[in-house]
């Protein structure tokens, strides 16, 4: 006779199951650890009986099916315990495994929200942040994560963010709190709403040729946007904050190259603006092409201090 245990998912409502675990919790007796459990609520008709008791379990389910419903942890501490009570058995009953619900991709975002929360609650540090306090963290996490592509470093690639992920979260966190604010879900909702309205060709009946048809009615759409919110310059929205490199150049791609224009200042100001707007006539991307020279530069001068080094031994 076999033990066949029952996995649920915490982040799945409770009463989502598979035709599987339902089949199986209707066919033997039903037992689980805690009273607590939040499916026991919607486990209509079905008997659930609540043991802690490894050693009986096992010995039982050689008589007749048991059907253990699993902790939303995984019970990893009490089925090995089960599973070794099993072993010791003269005829060890089959243990099947049946997955009663499963998690939908993004679903740990439920995990890294409910961590976010108790960290505000909780954590001295966590619990006095503000916008303006994590600045410098947002920041230094998103260099972190162009750094790793940079360095073609993928396996870091997720962690980092991850890291970043964190911060967007801990922003709609301490947000939640203001009178006039806003939570994870309503950052979320926003950016589905703007991908699908920027995305007709995707979301909706408008036919595209190419690449760059798409990049024209996302602009055309983006445009129509600013003018609903009042925007009138295609500058408006523009981060000034950026650095001097990609500044000049997201400029210059949103206000047109105006050769016209004269800049005013240093001379290695003008400069670095007319060097920007050659890289913008050539279609790279100055900021990246400065760089990949700084790396190089620091590889050759690792290099070197090794060398000397190497030489003073």
């Amino acid at each position: 006779m076999p033990l066949i245990i029952v996995t649920t998912s915490p982040r799945v409502a409770p009463g989502l199951l598979s035709e599987r675990a339902w089949e199986v919790l209707r066919s033997g007796r039903v037992l689980t650890g805690s009273a607590e459990h939040p499916v026991l609520p919607y486990l209509e008709g079905v008997e659930v009986e609540v043991r802690a008791d490894p050693v009986g379990i096992a010995a039982e389910s050689c008589e007749g099916t048991l059907v253990w419903l699993a902790a939303q942890d995984g019970d990893e501490s009490f089925l090995r315990a089960v599973g070794h009570a099993a072993l010791a058995l003269a005829e060890p009953p089959e243990i099947e495994l049946v997955p009663g619900s499963y998690d939908l991709p993004g679903a740990r975002m439920l995990d890294m929200v409910a961590v976010m929360e108790r960290l505000r609650r909780e954590c001295p540090w966590d619990g006095k942040q503000t916008h303006e306090s994590l600045v410098p963290y947002l920041l230094e996490e998103a260099y972190e994560v162009l750094e790793t592509i940079e360095a073609g470093d993928y396996s870091a690639l997720r962690e980092e963010l991850g890291d970043l992920l964190f911060q967007v979260v801990f922003h709609a966190r301490v947000a939640q709190e203001r009178a006039d604010g806003f939570d994870i879900d309503d950052v979320a909702g926003g950016i589905v709403d703007k991908l699908v309205r920027r995305h007709p060709h995707v979301f909706a009946d408008v036919e595209v040729a190419d690449a760059d048809e798409v990049n024209a009615n996302w602009e055309a759409i983006k445009k129509a946007e600013r003018a609903a919110k009042g925007e009138s310059s295609p500058l408006d929205g523009v981060p000034m904050g950026q650095p001097a490199l990609s500044l000049v150049a997201q400029l210059l791609r949103r206000g047109g190259d105006h050769a016209e224009f004269t800049p005013e200042g240093s001379d290695l100001g003008k400069r670095l603006f007319a060097l920007v707007r050659e890289a913008q006539a050539a279609g790279l991307d100055p900021e990246a092409e400065l760089r990949a020279v700084a790396r190089a530069y620091k590889a050759h001068v690792v290099s070197i201090d090794g060398l000397d080094a190497r030489t003073e031994d």
